[in-house]
């Protein structure tokens, strides 16, 4: 059998297979083999079905270098095999029929419209979906609220008991006239601050609780015999006495002793 006829710049196809891009339209298989090539015409052959079909050597552009798994022939237009012959494929483009009178319609609405309006895509939720959203964004809501509101008032309750704003009565453990500065602080701890102010009858043991908003006063001839006498709350009113006859004393000290408070 004799060699095949092959054009200058077609040579590399001469061994091996190829596709065509764009494909081919009206064919299947894309995978050909190079039968005959010359400056006007390229017969190439279908790899599966052994058809041979004839394309004008002008619509064959570049080859690709890679060869795997085969190479690349690039046509510079989209074809069609239609009827044995290979045509330019041609897109059809439908036009829907135009209603009676519609032709002077589309051009008022040229006239008054020059440019269309923007088109907005909008997605229409389903009633479950959209109750399921609108309470889920409103419990967010209210958790917030919720939230902001414990915020608020434990802010404002550690503000008060920084400041004095609050008025409500301390909890404290039973003190009694027996209790001295070591059983005090075995109930309420370690005060942040504590004064000995000396007084006609002796001295005042003066120990400050910030946190339970309370100041505890113990009376005695020296600070180590001291024993409880009073708590006061922030306003320095006597809230609790342990001796009922030391309360009017410990009031004319406040009274006249701005060093007691």
């Amino acid at each position: 059998m004799s060699e095949p006829l092959i054009a200058a710049g077609l040579s590399e196809l001469r061994h091996g297979r190829f596709s065509f891009y764009p494909a081919i339209v009206g064919v299947q298989h894309n995978e050909w083999i190079l039968r005959r090539a010359n400056w006007t015409d390229v017969v190439v052959s279908n790899a599966k079905t052994s058809e041979e079909i004839c394309i004008p050597r002008r619509f064959v552009g570049e080859i690709s270098s890679i060869e795997a798994p085969f190479r690349i022939v690039g046509l510079v237009k989209e074809l069609e095999y239609r009827e044995g012959v290979v045509l330019p494929h041609r897109r059809v483009v439908l036009e829907m029929p135009r209603a009676v009178n519609e032709f002077s319609r589309m051009s008022m609405r040229r006239t008054l419209y020059p440019q269309p309006a923007g088109v907005v895509a909008i997605r229409a939720e389903t009633g479950a979906d959209s109750r399921f959203w609108r309470v889920l964004r409103g419990s967010i809501a209210a958790g917030i609220l919720i939230c902001l509101a414990v915020i608020f008032v434990v802010r404002d309750a550690h503000l008060g008991t920084r400041f004095g704003w609050t008025s409500t009565p301390p909890r404290l453990p039973g003190l009694s006239d027996q209790d001295d500065y070591a059983s005090v602080i075995k109930k309420l701890g370690t005060p942040a601050s504590d004064r000995w102010l000396v007084s006609g009858s002796g001295g005042y043991r003066r120990l400050w609780y910030p946190r339970k908003g309370v100041t505890l006063i113990l009376n005695g001839a020296t600070r180590e015999s001291a024993r409880y006498a009073a708590t006061l709350n922030r306003d320095e009113q006597i809230i609790q006495s342990a001796m009922p006859g030391f309360v009017k004393e410990l009031n004319m000290e406040l009274n006249s002793s701005p060093e007691l408070r």
